[in-house]
């Protein structure tokens, strides 16, 4: 325990010294909590809309109305006709067009009414997919509005839709826990690699080699550290995201921080098992680089698992965030309780044990 509280000493000394680490800790984690949560977020807004309205009725002025006052669209160039707007998307001036059709009032309670046509520029795939639904939709409550003037039942009154856990559906309050899970991933994994290849390259290493400290103590000293910055920064971002974005952990804190411990504790003996593979930065940076592109785009991070092809989703078992982000999400969000995670909490642990043991084996390398 000497040897340890000792080489755990040297450890925050070399920290607290670093220029750029200690600002790192409080900066970094603030930042991302306060820029990204805007930018990372799949909601289409701007969307640049064309209509041709060639019908000029009462129920088409209505549609066109209701359109004007969505945040999801602003107005493109003015066109009289069908070749003009797709004039416009050719140059990139207008995402949308919408053609109203000459009878569209007067047919749409025949037998055989018109239908509007809607044409989206699908370059950007999700901007054209999305932004022409928030179109149906806008045009969908103008016929509903519409068809309850003259007494007909409305589809809001035969469907009632409740959103569970988001009401809002605010997409930040979806990548919050997920921007927490990023902060670990790179000051944890990353910085925990680096800070061994540093003294490889500064050749402090073989000065430790010839100590009598054996394996398991120098791992521990090498990441007891970077657990308690993990906790720190966890804090942190948690605290940011309720006074910035009044979002605050549904369920209990102690299953959030219970969670995170594990998967420090895990990914940190991940960066040190790379970093004693490692013979200098540039080959940490880019393993830890590989490693992570692939945690973020097969944990569910950013994509749903559901979604992926059924060989990537067996993939993404192996993967220890699938786990972690599944208990913060449960318990950010929903409410969860540990009784009905404790399957991923135990994963994770198993994760701890894999991890610092090769950890403490590839350090073989270096004695």
């Amino acid at each position: 325990m000497r040897k340890l509280f000792i080489l755990l000493q040297k450890e925050f000394i070399q920290i607290f010294r670093n220029p750029i680490i200690p600002r790192l800790i409080f900066i970094f984690p603030v930042m991302v909590m306060l820029v990204m949560p805007w930018v990372t977020t799949m909601d289409v807004r701007g969307v640049k809309l064309s209509i041709v309205d060639q019908d000029h009725s009462t129920l088409s002025r209505r549609i066109c109305s209701d359109i004007s006052h969505s945040d999801y669209f602003v107005s493109g160039d003015s066109v009289t006709g069908i070749a003009g707007a797709f004039d416009l998307v050719e140059d990139c001036q207008v995402d949308i067009i919408m053609q109203i059709p000459q009878g569209f009032e007067r047919q749409l309670m025949s037998p055989s009414p018109l239908s509007i046509d809607i044409s989206a520029n699908a370059v950007n795939a999700t901007k054209g997919a999305l932004g022409g639904q928030y179109l149906v939709q806008s045009i969908q409550k103008s016929l509903l509005g519409y068809n309850s003037n003259y007494g007909g039942a409305t589809m809001s009154d035969l469907v009632s839709v409740q959103y569970r856990y988001n009401p809002t559906l605010d997409y930040r309050y979806l990548m919050i826990p997920a921007l927490m899970i990023m902060l670990l991933i790179m000051i944890c994994g990353f910085l925990s690699a680096i800070n061994i290849v540093q003294e490889k390259e500064s050749g402090t290493i073989e000065q430790i080699n010839v100590t009598p400290l054996g394996r398991f103590t120098f791992v521990l000293g090498k990441l007891i550290p970077f657990w308690i910055i993990g906790l720190v920064v966890i804090s942190i971002a948690m605290t940011v995201a309720w006074l910035v974005y009044g979002l605050s952990p549904a369920g209990s804190l102690w299953c959030i921080y219970l969670a995170t411990l594990l998967f420090i504790l895990g990914f940190s003996g991940f960066g040190v098992a790379i970093a004693n593979i490692s013979d200098n930065i540039q080959q940490t940076m880019f393993l830890m680089f590989f490693f992570i592109i692939i945690f973020l785009l097969l944990s569910g991070l950013l994509t749903p698992i559901s979604s992926m092809p059924e060989w990537a989703q067996d993939f993404t078992l192996l993967l220890s965030p699938r786990y972690y982000i599944e208990i913060m999400r449960s318990v950010y969000l929903k409410g969860t309780h540990f009784t009905e995670l404790w399957q991923n909490y135990a994963l994770l642990a198993l994760f701890v044990v894999v991890f610092n043991v090769l950890a403490a084996l590839t350090y073989r390398r270096q004695v």
